[in-house]
């Protein structure tokens, strides 16, 4: 009980964490779209109050300069009229002291009265002077009223850069935004994230494997005359090679070998199917000849690699062949002076073909020898009359399927058990085999090195391959 809490803690937290992790990503990624496309309008706006202010900036310092030069003319004509205010009274002044007594009694009339007229003329010019002066002055202190108003406007837009500069935080703005625009599709994307996985399980497997499982099955030949022999698997097995049998092998199962046997490199198994023996790895093999006339040869084959492989040899006797996936196996065993022959058959048109993603199946005919693998052990399942059975028929998991005999009618049908399929311990689809045959399975479906290395393109090889029958 405490492991299943545990189990069903650590799920939890595992979607918890997931999910924290999508309301990040996606507010972050909105937000950050906003950021850059109000970042972006804001950079244009701002240049262009720049500008802006650039323009304000050179006409408020060129009125500056123009004022201060206004009024450097205007208090240097200010000192021009005192000084000639200042001559006019020292005239009028010396004018004055002029005038007296003896003067106006007995002085030159003509003369006194030219010097009453030029202090009238003076003080006339004074007069003038001293209303020049007060006007200059009128000017200067509207000079300097215009002045503080350039000041004040420079103060203003020196002011209107600090607020700019001072406003509030935009991430905090814009993570706002964000997230009231993208809460409906995050909340969607959540519900599709902790539900989506089991409405789709369950539509799959009771609302679509039921109908896609009442095709028509596959048979890809007449009943055999006679049945291929599987023997036990182990972790090595033995092989004889009596007089003028060949064994092309995969060079990694290829253990240990009597001396005295001929051997030489087989670059493909078969030269009509070089792409297939490339993808299946059937290349570079290691063939084995007894060239003798009598006597045989001993070889032991093993995997060194992956210990949790076995092998079996199974034996088609003449008139027998076996359907097999050529990826399972591991090398063949015939008469010298005879070919190879391998069957394909393309079921690219049936309707079960594209609910198992097979379309190609490889048919090995007899006589001849296969040395298949299996992961923890390949096992032979015998299909026969038996009572209270109309016809008889078994399923099996449809990752474990290494080869049948082409009479058996072969579907997929339905997984048995929705919780199997749920968690991913059993296909949507096994596969079930009706007649009377054999079909050769592996204990368990193991991952290669491919799926090690990464599940997700090892997925997708497999797919290939399967595609391909292989």
């Amino acid at each position: 009980m405490q492991g299943v809490l545990i189990k069903f803690g650590l799920w939890l937290l595992q979607k918890v964490g997931a999910a924290l992790l999508i309301v990040v990503i996606a507010v972050a990624g909105y937000g950050l779209w906003l950021f850059l496309q109000e970042e972006g309008a804001l950079e244009v706006r701002r240049q262009e109050r720049l500008a802006q202010l650039v323009a304000e900036r050179d006409r408020l310092l060129t009125v500056q300069t123009a004022v201060e030069q206004r009024l450097a003319g205007i208090r240097t004509e200010v000192e021009q009229q005192r000084e000639k205010v200042r001559q006019a009274e020292k005239i009028i002044a010396t004018l004055r002291e002029l005038e007296s007594w003896w003067e106006r009694w007995f002085g030159n009339r003509e003369q006194q009265a030219a010097n009453l007229e030029r202090v009238q003329k003076m003080e006339a010019m004074k007069g003038d002077l001293a209303h020049q002066l007060a006007e200059l002055q009128r000017v200067i202190t509207q000079t300097l009223f215009e002045r503080d108003g350039v000041d004040q406007a420079l103060r203003r837009t020196n002011a209107e850069v600090a607020g700019l500069e001072a406003s509030r935080s935009r991430v905090r703005h814009l993570v706002i935004l964000a997230w009231e625009k993208t809460r409906w599709y995050v909340l969607g994307a959540l519900a599709a994230y902790f539900f989506g996985p089991t409405l789709w399980a369950l539509g799959m497997f009771y609302a679509v494997a039921p109908v896609l499982s009442r095709g028509r099955p596959i048979r890809l030949g007449p009943e055999p005359a006679a049945l291929p022999e599987i023997g036990a698997s182990r972790v090595s097995v033995e092989a004889a090679l009596g007089p003028g049998e060949t064994l092309r092998i995969k060079e990694k199962f290829l253990q240990a070998s009597d001396e005295g046997i001929g051997r030489r490199t087989r670059f493909v198994l078969d030269w009509r199917i070089p792409f297939t023996s490339v993808a299946c790895g059937l290349v570079e093999l290691v063939e084995l000849t007894n060239a003798r006339s009598d006597g045989e040869f001993r070889i032991t084959a093993s995997n060194g690699e992956d210990p949790h492989l076995e092998l079996a040899i199974v034996e088609l006797p003449a008139g027998s062949s076996l359907v097999l996936r050529p990826r399972f196996l591991a090398g063949v065993i015939q008469r010298r002076d005879e070919r190879l022959v391998i069957r394909r058959h393309w079921r690219v048109l049936h309707w079960q073909a594209w609910i198992g993603g097979q379309f190609r199946y490889f048919e090995f005919v007899g006589p001849c020898r296969l040395l298949v693998s299996g992961s923890r052990g390949v096992r032979a399942e015998r299909l026969a009359d038996r009572a209270g059975q109309v016809a008889p028929a078994r399923r099996t998991n449809q990752d474990a399927t290494i080869a049948f005999t082409p009479n058996l009618d072969y579907r997929p049908v339905r997984a048995e058990t929705f919780w199997s399929y749920y968690r991913g311990m059993n296909p949507l689809f096994d596969d079930l085999f009706a007649g009377r045959g054999v079909f050769v399975l592996q204990e368990t479906a193991a991952e290669g090195s491919a799926a090690r290395a990464g599940r997700f393109w090892s997925g997708v090889w497999n797919g290939v391959l399967k595609v391909f029958g292989l």
